[in-house]
């Protein structure tokens, strides 16, 4: 597989991201890859994944991770970092207060409430993406519970403020919000394993 161009791309800290055009309904699995290998001189096919499943490069000096939402997907490589990214397409969805109030801690919920229905929408799904990136980043899946790491900062610039001692120390997280075209993102990362 050719490697794709990417349509969208950031440098954040340690992490580049690069947003790719992809086929709704096709695996992102060959794609990440096809991105991903050769920037790491890793022949095609090479990616390993580890016992749950997530992707890894098997090397402690990079990590991968990649997400998919609509026609678009993401890809992440860090270097000497763990990193996880998380996208989501904007268009019309379920009550995003609703959804807050079952899976975020209160204080988020009550964040998103005061927004206006404009602001309310986006800022939802940068807080989705925001949650979900760290939660790869570290190795879980929303199953751990998005409501067991919390954010300030709802509708402006997201910042972690605290998380479950499962996930480490809240000070040796980073994660940045970003836009593009189409929808919006996260990417998060933290040293070691």
């Amino acid at each position: 597989m050719p490697t794709p161009e990417p349509v969208h791309e950031i440098q954040a800290g340690p992490v580049r991201v690069a947003v790719l055009a992809h086929a709704r309904g096709r695996p992102a699995e060959p794609s990440a890859r096809a991105w991903i290998e050769p920037r790491l001189a890793l022949p095609a096919g090479a990616l390993p994944r580890d016992a749950r499943g997530r992707p890894g490069t098997g090397s402690d000096e990079a990590d991968v991770n990649w997400s998919h939402s609509g026609d678009w997907l993401a890809v992440a490589l860090g270097r000497d970092v763990r990193v996880g990214v998380d996208i989501e397409v904007l268009r019309a969805r379920r009550d995003p207060l609703a959804l807050a109030g079952r899976y975020f801690h209160p204080a988020e919920a009550a964040a998103l409430a005061a927004l206006s229905p404009a602001q309310r929408a986006p800022a939802f799904l940068r807080l989705w993406c925001a949650k979900e990136a760290v939660l790869k980043a570290h190795g879980h899946g929303l199953a751990f519970g998005l409501d067991r790491l919390r954010f300030d900062g709802i509708g402006g610039e997201l910042q972690l403020v605290a998380v479950d001692q499962a996930l480490g120390a809240r000070n040796a997280w980073s994660v940045q919000s970003f836009d593009w075209s189409a929808g919006v993102g996260a990417v998060a990362w933290c040293a070691g394993s």
